[in-house]
């Protein structure tokens, strides 16, 4: 059978051995992040002399990819983040998809890659979650969508790939953090850094999360849950968690966070900040050093830092360590306002809040 869009028809063909309905059931009683996926893959495929083709919606399966292929040479590789959810009437529901179908664009250009349509995009998403509608966990849980590309052409030389792989796959997930709302801490990294001015920042692309594992590791052995980075070009600003950005909350009821450029531009970040401004909240994208958050931790200043994105939706920071010490950030708890603001987006998520915003998209029919 077939599903069209305007662009393209997707032939749907059924995975013939479906994951048994009791182990997915027994198997949803231990999610963690990442590691059961269901049944099925989207996969559209691209050519320099055919554009986008052979949309197809078909059992999850390794890919046959040559030793020679592009993307394990030259790294043109990328990737999105987004989730599938269960409302209080029990609909299933995406969030702001629109805004991943853009961002998706905007890491393809920076990395030389073609760019997707975005009805392409969307309708990928809503066909593989239409198909996998019963790996949607009930309750607290989503199904997390994880749309990618990657250059498939076999050859070796430094230039733009002619041949491209978009899939989607996706994974039934509980919580990012195993403690919940539990505040989590974080490591600054002094020696290494994520990206610089004209770099890949702002792409959402396999290499950032390459060059992130190391100082993730060293946070690790600072019995720490996540690294930040300072900026690259000073080791004097805060940018960014591996894989999270990070807001300050401080005495005066105001928010700081890291301004775009080198950052990735994260979609729950827009959302809080748009959040918070609604509540009346002064929200600054301004430069905060590592010298000031220091300063201000110690003299109470800072009342609460959280990190957020789509994966943990938003933590609570309750203290953070460096070389020479360590410091806690209020009483060492979630916060007030993070709480609220966490609230107020798990809400809107979940349709138990209005959505003023129209950033919930219901999925009719599943």
């Amino acid at each position: 059978m077939t599903a069209e869009t305007s662009t393209l028809d997707f032939t749907i063909v059924p995975n013939p051995s479906p994951f048994p309905e009791e182990d997915r059931l027994k198997a949803f009683e231990a999610l963690g992040f990442g590691t059961l996926f269901s049944d099925h893959m989207a996969v559209v495929q691209w050519s320099a002399d055919r554009g986008w083709h052979s949309a197809m919606i078909k059992a999850r399966a390794p890919f046959l990819i040559d030793p020679a292929s592009a993307v394990l040479h030259y790294g043109q590789e990328i990737f999105e983040g987004m989730k599938a959810y269960r409302d209080a009437s029990g609909r299933a529901v995406l969030f702001r998809p629109d805004e991943n179908a853009k961002r998706f664009n905007e890491s393809a250009r920076r990395m030389a890659m073609p760019e997707i349509p975005e009805e392409l995009f969307l309708a990928a998403i809503e066909q593989l979650v239409k198909v996998d509608a019963r790996w949607i966990p009930q309750g607290e849980g989503s199904l997390y969508l994880r749309p990618f590309m990657f250059a498939n052409e076999a050859f070796l030389g430094v230039r733009p790939s002619r041949e491209y792989i978009f899939c989607v796959i996706a994974s039934p997930v509980g919580p990012y953090f195993k403690g919940g709302e539990k505040a989590v801490s974080i490591y600054v990294s002094e020696h290494y850094t994520r990206a610089a001015i004209g770099g890949t920042g702002a792409a959402k692309c396999g290499g950032n999360y390459a060059g992130s594992l190391a100082a993730q590791a060293e946070a690790a052995e600072h019995q720490c849950d996540q690294v930040v980075f300072l900026d690259a070009a000073e080791r004097k600003w805060i940018e960014e968690l591996g894989g999270m950005n990070v807001f300050f909350v401080f005495e005066d009821g105001s928010i700081t966070t890291s301004p775009l450029g080198t950052i990735l531009p994260g979609i729950t970040r827009k959302s809080l900040i748009a959040l918070a401004r609604q509540d009346g909240i002064k929200v600054s994208e301004t430069p905060y050093s590592f010298e000031e958050w220091k300063r201000d931790a110690q003299s109470g200043q800072l009342k609460e830092a959280f990190a957020c994105g789509t994966a943990a939706v938003v933590a609570g920071i309750g203290s953070f360590k460096f070389k020479d010490g360590a410091l806690q950030i209020g009483d060492g708890q979630t916060g007030p306002v993070t709480r609220k603001l966490r609230e107020q987006l798990v809400g809107i998520q979940r349709g138990r809040q209005p959505d003023p915003h129209g950033w919930v998209q219901v999925l009719e029919g599943i």
